[in-house]
């Protein structure tokens, strides 16, 4: 009904940069505003009380995480503080530090970040601990409504979880599968009407969620209909969509995630035949050719459909959480989890070339250090530019970060030493720290918060703004609460003087007469007064019930 105030997909947003062709990409497809903020941070635009208001993708998130904390906390009884939260495996250090913050706006304390299939791998384990003998290898294809990630895991007796290898796309899901639907009948409608309804954002949003629905439709049937009374212009749109032309749209999208999985197991230096079990995870693994290409690739194998593959990561995740909070657990307590880091870390060197600190595949958390040298006589300070990625040339990698170490005493070139020591802590966030290798001199030098990144007071400005905005929504729950007394009272009172005229009972026609008009009075201010305040709704209430006192 609101297209343009009505957000969604912020995950495709948090920690990345407007600059970021993905996120240029998607602004086309959009229908609310994303606007380019400072240090080329995205910011969503939306209307609020008349006026336009932004806000980063870390904001929205903590939105969705503070409707979870409210939810957990009134199934406990009790408040919740920690969290522990999943991310998709391939994200990077600055996604996952933007999630960190987006916990920590929310009013959480994030005990950890641990990645989706790892959490799935989790909840496998836990569910079948009591059947496990020796050592089972594990796939986890994870295809959700925007990211997709492969892990390789190996689960050991006793509750050893190591992670071998992983790969993905954190921009490859079921979104881009309802895009090509979307696409189709835009086209369709144009074909059929001479009307291009691309620039009509409600009537998109319509069509985006109808071509949801049938595609999950398409799960278990193997044809829909799309049925939409005056989409645009005044003219209807009805379309037939089979199983078969949905998988011709997207057949090259579930071909990339073949190709994803098929690299995953090249990287983890291991044959297909490795794979003891294939465990779906994600609602669009439910799509039956996505099952079908899986159980081709690995000669017909049977796919894991005992985990449910909505519930699984928060599954592990609780169960993480639980070994983290020392619950006094066995099978939590024993939990041990050995995790890599998805992408190498490195530095800038001469000739924008790529050098490698943490190679991709080390098991975090990691502390490593390299030396680099002077390259001019009498240098006194050095540029480090931190890169996350697996290219040769530095630039096509992605730039988490820079900074400058001074102080560097005069000396001949190549003399003076700075080491550069990369810290990825449980998390997989990452800490730089330089230090200068020189006679009794040293410096050391930390990134706290790299450009682009929230600062602290940024996350102590949202953390007070999502303050404000709760005590907003509870004043509005109260106020709905005071308007439906109201109507209520109304309402009752209205039967209270039909019972009276129906049954005949004597009562005062004077009181009878004073209290209808109350009723009347009170309806009438009640529909030009929707907006009004708590204090004159509850008001109106005391005084339409003493107007009433001799009915009740």
């Amino acid at each position: 009904m609101n297209p343009a105030n009505t957000i969604f997909d912020a995950k495709r947003l948090i920690g990345r940069k407007f600059s970021d062709s993905k996120v240029q990409e998607n602004i086309k497809l959009w229908p609310f505003k994303v606007i380019k903020g400072p240090d080329d941070t995205p910011k969503i635009v939306v209307s609020y009380k008349g006026e336009e208001k932004e806000f980063c993708a870390e904001e929205i998130s903590s939105m969705v995480l503070g409707k979870m904390k409210e939810i957990a906390e009134a199934y406990h009884g009790k408040e919740v503080k920690n969290a522990v939260i999943t991310v998709p495996a391939y994200f990077n250090d600055s996604q996952r530090q933007a999630t960190k913050d987006a916990g920590t706006i929310a009013g959480l304390n994030v005990m950890r970040i641990i990645n989706e299939p790892t959490a799935a791998a989790i909840a496998y384990g836990m569910a079948y601990k009591s059947a496990l003998i020796g050592k089972l290898n594990v796939l986890i294809f994870d295809l959700g409504g925007g990211t997709f990630d492969v892990s390789l895991s190996t689960i050991e007796e006793g509750g050893v979880f190591e992670v071998k290898a992983v790969s993905g796309d954190t921009h490859l899901g079921g979104e881009d599968f309802d895009y090509r639907m979307v696409d189709y009948c835009v086209s369709e409608f144009k074909r059929k009407h001479n009307k291009d309804l691309s620039t009509n954002q409600r009537a998109l949003g319509r069509l985006r969620s109808a071509c949801e629905k049938a595609k999950r439709s398409l799960s278990s049937t193997t044809r829909t209909s799309i049925d939409l009374e005056v989409l645009h212009d005044g003219d209807d749109f009805s379309l037939r969509f089979t199983r078969a032309k949905f998988e011709q749209l997207n057949m090259s999208l579930f071909n990339q995630c073949m190709e994803i999985l098929e690299n995953c197991l090249k990287d983890a230096k291991v044959d297909k035949s490795w794979v003891d079990e294939i465990i779906l995870v994600g609602g669009s693994t439910r799509i039956p050719k996505i099952q079908h290409m899986l159980r081709e690739f690995f000669g017909w194998k049977e796919l894991c459909k005992r985990v449910n593959p909505d519930e699984a990561v928060a599954f592990g995740a609780a169960v993480m959480a639980a070994k983290l909070s020392d619950i006094n657990d066995q099978s939590s307590r024993d939990l041990m989890l050995l995790d890599i880091t998805p992408l190498s870390l490195g530095t800038e060197t001469i000739g924008e070339v790529f050098d490698v600190v943490i190679p991709r595949y080390t098991q975090i958390p990691t502390k490593k250090s390299k030396n680099y040298v002077t390259t001019k006589d009498d240098q006194s300070s050095m540029r480090f530019e931190v890169y996350q990625g697996e290219r040769t040339k530095s630039t096509d990698n992605h730039l988490l970060g820079e900074f400058f170490v001074s102080g560097i005493p005069p000396a001949p070139r190549k003399e003076m030493k700075v080491e550069a020591c990369f810290e990825i802590d449980p998390n997989g966030v990452l800490t730089v720290t330089s230090k200068i290798l020189s006679n009794g001199f040293s410096n050391q030098l930390t990134i706290a918060d790299d450009k682009g990144r929230l600062s602290k007071y940024e996350i102590d400005k949202m953390i007070q703004q999502a303050e404000k905005y709760k005590l907003e929504d509870e004043e509005y729950k109260k106020k709905v609460g005071a308007y439906n007394d109201l109507e209520d009272c109304i309402y009752n009172m209205k039967k209270k003087v039909k019972e009276y005229e129906v049954s005949k009972i004597s009562v005062d026609q004077d009181s009878l007469k004073k209290a209808e008009e109350a009723i009347i009075e009170t309806s009438e201010w009640l529909q030009d007064n929707q907006a009004a305040p708590i204090s004159e709704l509850q008001l109106k209430k005391v005084f339409l019930e003493f107007a009433c006192t001799p009915l009740i």
